[in-house]
């Protein structure tokens, strides 16, 4: 069967699952007790959940998420809570290619019951897919930050915590919350430099924070990098470390040639990402006299 076929037996599936529903609150129900009226409306449960699949099939992606939504209705009707949570999650997935705020919604729907289960780490990942459609569907920062906060907090203690804080931590930056930033990044680099898997990336998490202090004030950048040296003494010999202290001389000389050179000169050993890029113009445009906005 073609997909306009497909689409076609959906909608036939569409209304007789309304007819079922609208049969579960009949007189019958009133003769025969709750019994016959819950199988109608598992009925009509399965009958959405086929028409949302066969929708999928035509790539008829809000109706997908409509009859999935459906279905996650009348699961919770039939206090079925899990199953409604997962009708929730299909059609979140399915308005995601067409409509990313019923997707939120469909998302959020389905985070309510999994909070209200207990069911915290499933409710942190659902919290990340939400973050993700405000990153690059709806581009909302600040609201895609609020979902990667509330996903850490429910991961607390896992490796997923880390990554989710490190999000947070990187768009507070570009936003120019600095201390908020300031705080992941040096949390995050404490909580690293004693585990052997993960010290290495100890001296990146307190290179950015030494960052975010610069573009405030050229004295606490100093301040936070002899902290940073005394509490982590492999930050020392790092590139990350003997490259600000550059930056630092730079600055405090106001010697533009100074602060360029020694950012290429890291740059063509470790290539510097748009973040970074980013933090370190804002540094170099704080040096009397920098005009074009260039690092190279």
């Amino acid at each position: 069967m073609d997909s306009s076929g497909k689409e076609r037996e959906a909608v036939q599936l569409m209304a007789e699952a309304e007819k079922r529903v609208k049969g579960s609150h009949s007189f019958l129900r009133g003769l025969f007790g709750d019994a016959q009226g819950n199988t109608r409306v598992e009925e009509a449960c399965e009958m959405y959940t086929r028409a949302a699949n066969m929708f999928k099939i035509a790539k008829n992606w809000s109706a997908a998420g409509n009859a999935f939504c459906q279905a996650a209705k009348l699961h919770m009707q039939l206090q079925s809570k899990h199953d409604s949570a997962t009708s929730f999650v299909d059609a979140g997935n399915a308005y995601k290619k067409a409509d990313p705020q019923e997707a939120i919604n469909c998302l959020n729907a389905a985070i309510d019951i999994y909070t209200d289960m207990g069911r915290f780490t499933i409710a942190a990942k659902h919290h990340i897919t939400i973050a993700e459609i405000y990153e690059a569907e709806l581009v909302d920062i600040e609201k895609a930050i609020a979902h990667y906060e509330q996903a850490a907090d429910y991961y607390k203690g896992e490796e997923s915590n880390r990554q989710c804080l490190l999000k947070v931590a990187a768009y507070a930056a570009q936003l120019e919350q600095y201390q908020k930033a300031i705080e992941i990044y040096e949390q995050v680099g404490t909580n690293t430099m004693d585990n052997p898997l993960l010290k290495y990336s100890a001296k990146e998490y307190f290179f950015k924070a030494a960052l975010c202090h610069f573009i405030v004030d050229e004295l606490n950048a100093k301040l936070a990098l002899e902290k940073y040296e005394e509490m982590f003494p492999a930050f020392t010999d790092s590139r990350e470390c003997k490259l600000l202290k550059k930056l630092l001389e730079a600055h405090e000389e106001q010697n533009c040639e100074a602060y360029t050179e020694a950012v290429k000169e890291f740059d063509s050993i470790s290539r510097l990402d748009q973040w970074l890029t980013t933090m370190l113009l804002r540094i170099k445009k704080s040096i009397q006299g920098e005009g074009d906005g260039d690092l190279k």
